[in-house]
This record gives C-alpha cells, structure tokens and sequence, in this order.
C-alpha cells in the first residue's frame, strides 16, 4: 500500500494515474452491459448459426471497446513493471529511516547492520531510490531504509529521487537517523548540513531523533574549530534533550553496535507511548485489576526482613560447609533421596496442640483462607445443641409407640408386595411375547372351536349364552341342516363324505366368529326361498351337523359362497345370443391398431434430421425446432 501511495503521489502524476483508471473502470462496465445484451438475444436465437453471428457481434464490440483505451493501458502497464521492481515497504512494522547528505555514509550503514548489499562509491548520488535492508533485534524483525541524498533546496525544486526520501520521512513512523560527515569528504560543510537539519526537523515531530556523527576515524567533533563546533552542539541544545548525538565510524565498525541499539530501544519505548496515550489502552486498562486483602484488624503487618539479610551479613550456603545450615533437602539425600525419603512439610507447623499438625484440613479452599470462615465460638454451639437434643430425649419427642410402628411397616409391606407383583407380571409378559416371536403359529382359520365349548366357557364365565345359541340354530335351519328326520343312510353317506373330504373338509369348517359376521346376519334375516335352500342344501362346502344332545352344533363355512346363478347369462335366451355377446364383448376390448396413421399428435420428424441441429458444442437447453 505504501509503494503503490508513493508511486501515485511521487514518481508518476496522481492524477494522469487516477485518471487512467478511471478510463479502464468506465471500460469494464461497458464490455458487461455488452455482454448482458447479447446474452438476452442469444436466448432468444432459432437456430445455431444465428446464436454465433450474435457472438461474433458482441466480440467485435468488445475489441472495439478496449482499442480506444489503448493509450491508458500502455501507461498502466508502465507503471506496473515500475511497481514491480519497488521494495516491499510494510508501514506497520518497526523501522529506521537513514537521511542525510548524499555520500555521508547511509549506504555503508545499511550494508553493516542488515543483510542488504546496497551499492557504494565514493561518488554523490549513487543511491537513486530507496533500498530496504532487514535485520534482528531483541527476537523481532526490523526494517532499515536507505534513503536517497538531499539537499538543501526548496520542496518545490527538489526531483523525484530527492522526494522519496522526503515521502519516507514524512509518512513512515519510524526512528530517525540523520547522518553529517565532519570531515566534509562528501563534498558539504558542516553549516550546509546543520541547515539542511533544520529545514526537515519539521518532519521529525514526535519521532525518536538521532544526530549520528560518521567518519569519525577521519574527524572528530573535538578537532572542529569553536564555530562548527557550536552548530553542532546548537542542533542538541535545542531540540531540549529530544536529539540524541552519537559518533560512529563505518570503516572501523566503531560506535554501529551502540547506536542501533539505542535507535531499537528508543523506538520501542516510543511505540509503548503512543499505544498508552492511545484509545484502545482504556478499554485494556480497565480490565487490569489489583486484588488486595480486606484487613481483618487494626493491626499492622509490615513486611519482616531478616537482620542478617538486611545487613548483608548472612553467610552464603557452600554445600561444603560442614557448619552449614541443615535443610530438609539435605536430610533428603542422607536417607536415600527423592522417592525413598519424604520430606515432612508439616512438622514446622505452629498450632495450639502438636497432635493437630496432620490433620486433613486444608489450609486454601476455592482461592480464599480457610482460616478466615472458622467460627472461634463453634465449640460452645456444640455444646447447645447437645444439650437441646438431651432435653428433648427426656421430654419423650422421639418416642413412638409400637403399634404406630407395626402399621407403617405393614402399609410398607403391602406396597411393596403391590409394586413386585406389577414387576412379576410384565416380566412374564415380555416372557410370553418373546415366546410368541420365536415359535411357529397356527392361523386363526385352522384353530377350530365348537359351539357348546364356548357356550359351557361363557357359563362358567357368568355370561348368558342363550342368545347365541339361538342365533346359531336360526342359520343351521336355513340352510336346511335341522328340522329333518335323517335315514341312517343318509348319515352313513355324510360321514363317508365327511371321511372322503379328509383335511380338506376340517379347513373348510366356520369358526363362531365367522358365523356372526355382518354378512351372515344380514343373509339370515332375510327370508329364504326353495331355489336357494336347494341351491344351498346341494353344496357340499357349506355342512351342518348336530350332535346328539341336539343343543351343540359345529358350523364350517371356510370356503368362498357359490353365486345362486351366473349374472352374465342373465336375461339372455339361448345359447347362440350368449356367444354372440362374447364375440361382441372381445371385440369391444381388443388391442389398439398400430398400424393407423400418424397423426398431428406425433412428435416426430418426418424429413431427414438437418445438420445444423446436431453439430457443434452443445450446451444447456434444448435443440428442438420451434
């Protein structure tokens, strides 16, 4: 950020550079406005020769938009080779600034305490742009910055090489070096540089100053004549104590160590300032707080220093010694050491009785002294509530009665037996599901159940099965299965059948409940004719039998019921029109003729499939003709 504000501002014109920008934005927007029109109408293309005329259209006025700014884009690019080559400048980080008159020494400087390897001559102006050079100190990293010569001129009438160094100077927090050779081998006097001191001190406002002194291995301020001597020391008087004067020499390496040190330190407390005197200090400030203990009394506990320590008389521990004081690390390593013997903490402790010395009682408990929340007076409350406790044993308020006692345990009992009974039974319950999931079941149409075994179940039960019964009677007499006197051969021919039948007769056998469905029901109360009692007498799926004490009756109905009559033929004379409704009935629903011809509906393409429509990239959408 900072090269590119220095480049802008120093070596191009701020305002051809922004208004060379300005013209490429303006251009941007242009070519996207372009591009969002043609887009619109390639949507809207019939066909793909359409959409690429559209295409080469809209690049064609693109180009045409970016030939008109070639002049700016010539410049920009100008200036971005230039910014390229730039030093990498960050404003943030720690800094030394080098400045002074051209061949005072800057660059030699620069090559001493950094790693940089900046060119030098012996001649003016060798130095024409500003040169970085980074080294450490204190375990951070510091930048140092060699800054073009200059000269004692007017800001209006110094060049470009002369106003980077001003720009650096003026911009960058940093501690500042201003460099003088005495020995006046760079081609300035003394009272040219002491001027030229004075015109940027403006510059230097509230910025750590040095005035180094170099070549002092050529001359020293203590060979300068009274007058030159007195400008010098002039610059310091003045400044009130602000400028610090150091002497170096970059041949002899004399005075370098020295003064970056003070220019590091003196920039480092300078930066400490500036961030207190900052805002952002405030908010840091009040979150630092100072614990300090309340006073328990009035007494004052000032600090206790030994005699021997305050008088420097202590004699100094020598191992050695054999008159030596005895520490617990010593008795430590006369019994074997660390992990054999212990040292005991405690046995110094001072208390009332020896014996409290080892108790478990800790001395710190959440941060705060346990001390400090004992009750000296816990003893004697003791005492009290010992003494309230005896008198109400005496007074009989803990006393119970024995019957009081045996009804509490026994409503105890009987819950809990309550409660194991509960348990007992949904533990037999997840038992029997269990149980259920791991065996085969039989189908509930093959469980096969009479009727006097549910009539005698429900009268142990205490249920009336009169009802029932009668109903059951109702459906056997309609279906013709009571009310006649049977020869023997008749029974012997059913129980043949019924031995013939096999299994198949038992799957076929109507449980209680299905004898009582809605349907069954419905069929019972209406009133039976001759037709569908013989149609029903004649089928040997639905039978009834009675047992000898005639009230028990087992009724089987497993299979589906027979229709009385066949609802297609129904109405129909003979034979011939039957067959002609079935000719005209497969007629009615034969299959549909694929053969027809096309019609509107098809969505097809009779003529050949044309080029155009299946070459080229294809991309999203669809390539159907409109």
């Amino acid at each position: 950020m900072y090269c590119l504000r220095l480049t802008s501002s120093v070596l191009y014109d701020k305002n051809h550079y922004k208004l060379a920008l300005g013209q490429i934005n303006t251009a941007r927007h242009l070519i996207e406005q372009v591009a969002k029109d043609y887009v619109r109408l390639i949507k809207f293309g019939d066909s793909l020769f359409r959409c690429k005329q559209l295409k080469r259209a809209a690049l064609g006025r693109m180009a045409t938009i970016m030939r008109r700014n070639k002049d700016p884009l010539a410049y920009l690019e100008q200036v971005r080779q230039h910014i390229s080559r730039l030093p990498a400048i960050d404003p943030n980080t720690r800094t030394l600034v080098v400045c002074g008159y051209p061949n005072v020494g800057k660059s030699s400087f620069l090559n001493k305490v950094t790693r940089a390897d900046v060119d030098v001559q012996p001649y003016a102006f060798t130095t024409k742009s500003l040169f970085v050079g980074h080294m450490d100190y204190k375990y951070l990293r510091w930048q140092v910055i060699d800054t073009p010569g200059i000269l004692d001129h007017p800001l209006e009438e110094m060049n470009t090489i002369e106003m980077q160094a001003i720009t650096a100077l003026a911009h960058l927090r940093s501690a500042v070096l201003y460099f003088m050779d005495l020995s006046e081998q760079c081609g300035y006097s003394v009272e040219a540089q002491v001027l030229l001191f004075n015109s940027i001190k403006p510059l230097f406002n509230n910025k750590p100053t040095f005035l180094v002194i170099n070549k002092i291995d050529a001359a020293k301020l203590e060979d300068l004549d009274e007058d030159k001597a007195s400008l010098v020391h002039s610059v310091i008087e003045e400044s009130n104590g602000k400028i610090k004067m150091i002497e170096i020499s970059t041949f002899t390496d004399q005075g370098i160590m020295e003064l970056k040190q003070q220019a590091c330190d003196a920039l480092l407390s300078s930066r400490v300032d500036t961030k207190i005197r900052g805002p952002k200090a405030d908010s840091v400030l009040n979150r630092l707080h100072v614990a300090t203990p309340l006073k328990r009394d009035d007494i004052e506990r000032t600090p206790f220093i030994p005699e021997s320590v305050r008088d420097g008389t202590r004699k100094k521990y020598d191992p050695e010694d054999p008159e030596r004081r005895i520490t617990e690390r010593d008795i430590q390593e006369s019994h074997g050491g660390a992990g054999v013997h212990n040292i005991d903490m405690k046995k110094n402790y001072i208390l009332a009785n020896d014996e409290w010395k080892y108790d478990t009682i800790p001395e710190i408990y959440e941060g705060k002294n346990v001390a400090d929340f004992i009750d000296p007076d816990i003893l004697n409350s003791l005492e009290k509530l010992e003494r309230e406790e005896e008198k109400l044993e005496a007074d009989g308020f803990y006393e119970e009665s024995d019957e009081e006692l045996e009804d509490e345990d026994a409503e105890i009992r009987k819950v809990a037996q309550a409660i194991q009974q509960r348990k007992d039974m949904a533990k037999s319950l997840a038992q029997t599901k269990k149980a259920l999931q791991t065996r085969p079941q039989i189908p509930r149409k093959l469980q096969h159940r009479s009727l006097s075994q549910m009539t005698d179940n429900m009268r142990a039960a205490g249920i009336d099965p009169s009802n029932i019964e009668m109903r059951a009677e109702i459906l056997a007499k309609a279906k013709g299965l009571i009310g006649k006197r049977k020869t023997r051969e008749t029974q012997n021919e059913d129980a043949s059948m019924d031995e013939e039948d096999g299994v198949e007769e038992e799957d076929e056998k109507m449980s209680v409940d299905d004898t009582l469905e809605p349907a069954s029901r419905k069929k019972i109360r209406a009133a039976p004719t001759k037709q569908s009692v013989s149609l029903m007498r004649g089928k040997t799926s639905t039978t009834a039998t009675t047992n000898k004490s005639g009230g028990a009756i087992s009724a089987r109905a497993g299979a589906a019921r027979i229709p009385a009559r066949n609802r297609q033929a129904e109405g129909l004379q003979s034979k011939a029109q039957e067959n002609k409704a079935r000719e005209l009935h497969s007629m009615a629903i034969r299959d549909r003729n694929r053969e027809a011809r096309a019609g509107e509906s098809d969505r097809r393409i009779q003529a050949s499939k044309p080029k155009w429509l299946y070459t080229g990239k294809r991309g999203l959408g669809t390539s159907r003709s409109r």
